[in-house]
């Protein structure tokens, strides 16, 4: 479910790059968004909203654009932010995953130790496009017998079906704008 007022001043400003990062993608660039800082502040205060009573212990935010809206909620909600970063970016007992996403391949670390067992970990990113990177960082939580209270993005591209993968993991899935 989405607020249509939040969800429409988001798509105002998105803009759209036709062909990148591959010909025939039409790209939602989000960097407009964050020149806007009243509505930061209102995605932050939304985001905030949803999450009320949810009994979170942390939020990972996976690199780079889930650490914009992440570490502003993590701060907003007084909780700690977790890091989940490319491989090879992180210098403390780095756990590894190997995952697929649009494009090809990739790998992403946390750090070992920073998800006490039972913590309920909330996964934050930008989009949610095939759910691949999504569903590897909550692997990562896992791995550390975290629990998965569901996933947080600022906006979903449905046609790719990224949804489907990820609900196995949690149903609690937030998106503020569709596409």
């Amino acid at each position: 479910m989405t607020c249509p007022m939040i969800e429409t001043r988001i798509k105002s400003a998105i803009r759209d790059v036709p062909d990148f990062p591959l010909k025939g993608v039409l790209f939602k660039d989000l960097t407009p968004v964050l020149k806007d800082t009243k509505l930061c502040q209102e995605i932050t205060e939304e985001f905030a909203k949803r999450l009320r009573g949810t009994g979170l212990d942390a939020i990972a935010g996976i690199e780079s654009r889930g650490f914009l809206f992440g570490l502003m909620l993590a701060a907003r909600l007084g909780l700690p932010f977790l890091l989940i970063r490319k491989k090879g970016k992180l210098p403390y007992k780095p756990i590894t995953i190997n995952y697929q996403l649009e494009y090809g391949s990739s790998q992403l670390e946390m750090q070992g130790g920073d998800v006490h067992p039972g913590w309920k970990v909330l996964i934050h990113d930008d989009v949610l496009a095939t759910g691949g990177t999504a569903s590897a960082a909550a692997k990562l939580v896992l791995s550390q017998e975290g629990q998965i209270a569901g996933f947080l993005f600022l906006m979903e591209l449905k046609f790719l079906t990224g949804r489907e993968k990820i609900q196995e993991l949690s149903q609690n899935i937030i998106s503020l704008a569709s596409y």
